[in-house]
């Protein structure tokens, strides 16, 4: 049995006779990037990295509009360009000692002392410079040329000092390769050493940001059955106390699912179960631009949470997307109405619909249907709750190991936590909040064991998934207005 020291938080499941159903938006995004455009290209593998603005997402990874194979960038461009959002903490997995090919040698012409190098991925390391008048003669990078990348990803070269009256050049050298990222990357592992990679990099967050993990994904790869089931498995006991939500994708590529129709079984086949994730069919577009539909949507409750105050949003369903439509992973368009929507609804899949202008549309984890329970089946509940055991372990962490005291633990926590509680009550976020300590939950043999429990009950409004009207022909009505 394992030793208890610390905090620690559970849940009990909903009675059926109910009727109610950290950082809550920080995404941690799982990926590839073209980190050969970084400052430090070494420095951004299989390390947290915080960024709070797409510049500082550039300067430590890179950019590029190849979704494909720099996937971290979809998440880049819809949480900073589409939504304004941030922060966002990135886990690259692309290695340039590893991920890298080696390109042909390319003869370039000097124009007013500059070239560019037609290439993507580039990496300076080990870059070889030559005078392509006289092979032998080879150009010092920052003494004799200055290389910077363009927006593109390829390289521009400036000649300097001596060698500016250079008119040919011979490059050649290596390039990163995203194609050798496989699924067995983004789900990492440790080795021997202790060296972590992939998702279990997300251990990392919290004790070396101080941020909770709140959304993870991987956009571009959680279609992947092996990494949607690492992304569900690392939503709880992260760091031995804190708990996530994960935003997946249904894979919509040759080989899945194509229409509609065939996404429950998708669904089913990827095994996404979990309460803690929320799936998403098929991508999403803006204009020619296709986005796994996780990134958007992990950045749209990033952005809805900063508008609640750093809340877990309850009215993120049914919100405005800045997309334009929907499409297969080949780009063939996908048009889907209400009715359909409703069937992936009805699955534990959401997707957008266009009422004019596309929303978000669906409510349910990837739970449901298996589960009925409030806290479980809707997502927004489930963050809710999620969001709320974050923040009673982080804000009561400095009180373990003090005396069991009544008046100076004990009521000081209950008291605390339902003023805490009256608070989410009077705004509207919650139905009910009530902390409570109860004796027989803590007889003087748990007392003496230094286990002290406390209950929340709490009660986040459901969604008004379906609303009703009913409408009737007034006989009454009509025979009076014609008889009077």
């Amino acid at each position: 049995m394992a030793y208890n020291h610390g905090i620690s938080t559970r849940e009990t499941a909903t009675p059926v006779s109910a009727a109610v159903g950290g950082d809550s938006g920080l995404q941690v995004v799982i990926g590839t990037a073209p980190v050969n455009m970084a400052a430090d290209p070494a420095a951004a593998v299989n390390t947290p990295i915080l960024a709070n603005s797409l510049s500082e997402a550039v300067q430590a990874l890179g950019y590029s509009d190849d979704f494909k194979s720099y996937s971290l960038c979809q998440s880049m461009a819809a949480t900073f360009k589409l939504f304004g959002a941030g922060p966002v903490v990135f886990i690259n997995v692309l290695d340039p000692a590893t991920h890298k090919k080696t390109f042909t040698a390319q003869t370039l012409q000097l124009n007013n002392k500059q070239a560019t190098l037609d290439l993507q991925g580039v990496l300076l390391d080990g870059l070889t410079v030559k005078d392509g008048t006289t092979a032998s003669k080879t150009y010092a990078l920052g003494k004799d040329y200055l290389a910077e990348f363009n927006t593109d990803g390829t390289l521009q070269i400036t000649m300097i000092g001596d060698a500016a009256s250079a008119t040919t050049l011979t490059v050649n050298g290596n390039q990163i390769d995203a194609s050798k990222v496989t699924a067995a990357d983004i789900v990492g592992g440790v080795s021997a050493a202790g060296k972590e990679t992939g998702c279990e990099v997300i251990r990392q967050v919290y004790p070396k940001l101080g941020m909770t993990p709140g959304i993870l994904l991987a956009p571009g790869w959680s279609h992947d059955p092996t990494v949607a089931a690492a992304l569900q498995g690392k939503c709880e006991n992260i760091n031995g106390f804190l708990t996530a939500e994960c935003v997946l994708d249904i894979d919509c590529t040759s080989t899945g699912a194509k229409k509609y129709t065939d996404v429950k079984t998708k669904k089913e086949a990827s095994g996404m179960t979990s309460e803690h994730a929320y799936a998403l069919w098929p991508k999403f577009a803006v204009g020619d631009v296709l986005y796994a539909p996780s990134a958007i949507a992990a950045a749209a409750m990033s952005a809805k949470d900063i508008e609640a105050g750093n809340l877990p949003s309850l009215y993120i369903g049914n919100s405005a997307l800045p997309i334009t439509g929907l499409a297969l992973d080949d780009g063939t368009e996908v048009i889907l109405d209400q009715e359909q929507a409703n069937v992936l609804n009805g699955a534990g899949v959401a997707t957008a619909i266009n009422a004019n202008g596309y929303h978000l549309w669906g409510n349910n984890s990837c739970a449901y249907p298996a589960t009925t329970d409030p806290k479980d089946r809707w997502f927004w509940v489930r963050r809710f709750f999620t969001w709320r055991r974050n923040s009673v372990a982080l804000t009561y962490q400095a009180r373990v190991d003090e005396p069991v005291n009544k008046q100076r633990l004990i009521e000081n926590i209950v008291d605390s936590e339902n003023i805490t509680g009256n608070g989410f009550v009077s705004r509207g976020i919650c139905a009910g909040y009530a902390c409570s300590y109860n004796a027989d939950d803590n007889p003087i043999t748990e007392i003496l064991n230094g286990h002290v429990q406390f209950k929340i009950a709490l009660a986040p409004y459901t969604p008004a998934e379906f609303i009703e009207f009913v409408f009737s022909f007034d006989t009454s009505a009509l025979e009076t207005a014609l008889n009077s």
